[in-house]
């Protein structure tokens, strides 16, 4: 750092003793952000819980000494939380994108076009430059553990494209807002860097400020020399050069804020008044202590179990060799540790007494299964979803086995895919908007039509959820008992277009020309019975 710039950190600090320049002792300190501290305390214990870290240990050993030892944990949370991802959304998620209107044929159904929507085009190029589908259930799992995520799309100039920053819960501030909806916040990104000998910790604010006719995006830096504040206010220029402070952006453009805010489903019992939400382990942080401790305690008696066998002291004597070295009896394997040397007795005494007691594996199963069971109801999956063998390892059930029971745990997923879904739509729409009001050497990003909300559909691959063959089963007896047209029950039964089902329902007539009675309840649809 050179004599200018240390010169004026010397007079910011003078500054923000008196007053004069802005300093922040925590995010939360600042003016614009009006959301009680205590969520984000909340949120410190939610991410301690989620990265499994937690303090050693403390314990007397048998002489009274203060020793310390691993905390051995489960980390449950982490488990729930990337189950429920890989339910919610995974690599073959699809999102659509039609902005046009509906297309029929001369007999009035629904036909698709040849060419792909050019904003459905444009949307699938950003989100695989993004590596979208990967990335948004990494950090589903952050959203369901912290209670919420951001994502912001922003303008790459180097490469002319737009990418997606992901702004997990610690970081995203929101100002003014109300329960349901989240139009105005501040998002803080940290920077650590060396300047001359010291750690400098510099916080970007980048506050987003909507309003009916005015969109501001007013950016704030701040340094500290500790970790535990945010600082003295600071020029931008001394990190980000090209970062204006202050930006309006035009709001016949821009119809929402540019980040999404994607919260799990659920009421933030913790802060009825807070906008933020709650992660789905939230109300289950006592059960998730009770399983660590348990479980440590478990892993502390397995090792504290090791076979120990007491031998008088004549056995492991050592001698001494002609050139004064120590030789010990070769009694027993030099690389074993579950012989122990006792006093007493004479030379020959042979006596070998075990030591080792027990395990209480049985009982330490029990409770965890019991706590396992407790959880599973705290946080809305199936009882069963999870269950702990006496080998050591923790069973879960396919998805399959969660469709077929109609299960809770299908219940769960199906209220959090209406908050993802509203996410995903919202993001369509902002990235569209953000490219058609970047400008780069003279032309836009994207000059394509705008989607709307309703124009955005995701499909979560509900098949794997789906028992095919129950479902098939379904739609033969519907087609059989003359409920549906044939068309109609290929077209569900086999998830494909009523187009295409009605070609497949026609070569199934022209291969079917002599009509048979039908034998069973699947004669109907692959016959040439049936409407068509």
């Amino acid at each position: 750092m050179n004599l200018i710039n240390t010169i004026k950190n010397l007079f910011r600090k003078g500054g923000a003793a008196l007053g004069v320049v802005q300093s922040l002792g925590q995010i939360t300190d600042h003016p614009k952000i009006s959301v009680d501290p205590k969520e984000y305390d909340r949120i410190a214990l939610d991410k301690r819980y989620f990265e499994g870290k937690f303090r050693k240990i403390e314990f007397r050993n048998t002489y009274g000494d203060l020793k310390k030892r691993p905390y051995v944990t489960l980390n449950m949370m982490q488990v729930i939380c990337r189950r429920l991802a890989s339910l919610l959304y995974n690599e073959q998620s699809k999102i659509t994108i039609e902005t046009r209107p509906e297309k029929t044929d001369e007999s009035g159904n629904t036909v698709d076009y040849k060419v792909p929507d050019e904003a459905d085009t444009f949307i699938h190029e950003v989100l695989e430059d993004n590596d979208f589908n990967k990335n948004f259930e990494r950090y589903l799992e952050s959203c369901l553990a912290l209670g919420g995520i951001a994502i912001r799309p922003y303008v790459d100039y180097s490469t002319k494209k737009i990418k997606l920053a992901w702004v997990q819960a610690p970081s995203f501030y929101p100002l003014r807002s109300n329960t349901n909806d989240v139009s105005n916040a501040a998002i803080a990104t940290r920077t650590v860097r060396t300047e001359g000998k010291q750690t400098v910790y510099y916080t970007l604010l980048e506050f987003h400020e909507w309003s009916e006719n005015q969109y501001t995006i007013t950016n704030e830096l701040y340094r500290s020399e500790t970790s535990d504040t945010v600082g003295i206010k600071a020029d931008l220029s001394v990190l980000y050069p090209d970062l204006p402070p202050l930006v309006n952006l035009d709001t016949s453009v821009f119809t929402r804020p540019l980040f999404v805010y994607l919260k799990p489903a659920g009421f933030n019992n913790r802060n009825i008044t807070s906008p933020l939400g709650i992660g789905v382990c939230d109300n289950a942080l006592n059960t998730l202590k009770q399983l660590n401790d348990a479980y440590d305690q478990f892993n502390w008696e397995v090792k504290m179990g090791q076979r120990r066998v007491a031998v008088a002291d004549s056995m492991t004597e050592i001698t001494f060799g002609r050139e004064g070295q120590k030789e010990p009896k070769q009694v027993f394997d030099p690389d074993q540790n579950v012989f122990l040397s006792v006093q007493g007795g004479g030379m020959d005494d042979k006596t070998v007494q075990d030591l080792t007691t027990p395990i209480r594996s049985q009982d330490y199963v029990a409770s965890l299964n019991h706590f396992l069971k407790t959880l599973e109801m705290q946080v809305g999956l199936s009882s069963g979803t999870f269950s702990f063998d006496t080998a050591g390892n923790i069973q879960n059930k396919t998805a399959t086995e969660v469709v077929s029971e109609n299960s809770m745990t299908y219940q769960t997923r199906n209220s959090h895919l209406t908050m993802v879904e509203r996410a995903v739509q919202e993001l369509c729409v902002s990235i569209c908007e953000l490219a058609s009001g970047t400008v780069i050497n003279g032309s836009a990003l994207y000059s394509g039509p705008i989607p709307t909300i309703d124009q955005v559909t995701v499909d979560f691959d509900d098949g794997v959820f789906t028992d095919k063959s129950a479902s098939l089963d379904y739609w033969i007896k519907a087609n059989a008992a003359g409920l549906v047209p044939k068309r109609v029950a290929i077209a569900r039964a086999l998830d494909v277009p009523d187009d295409v089902a009605e070609q497949y329902a026609a070569e199934v007539s022209q291969e079917s020309p002599e009509p048979v009675a039908p034998q069973d309840s699947q004669s109907g649809l692959f016959d040439g019975d049936g409407d068509s």
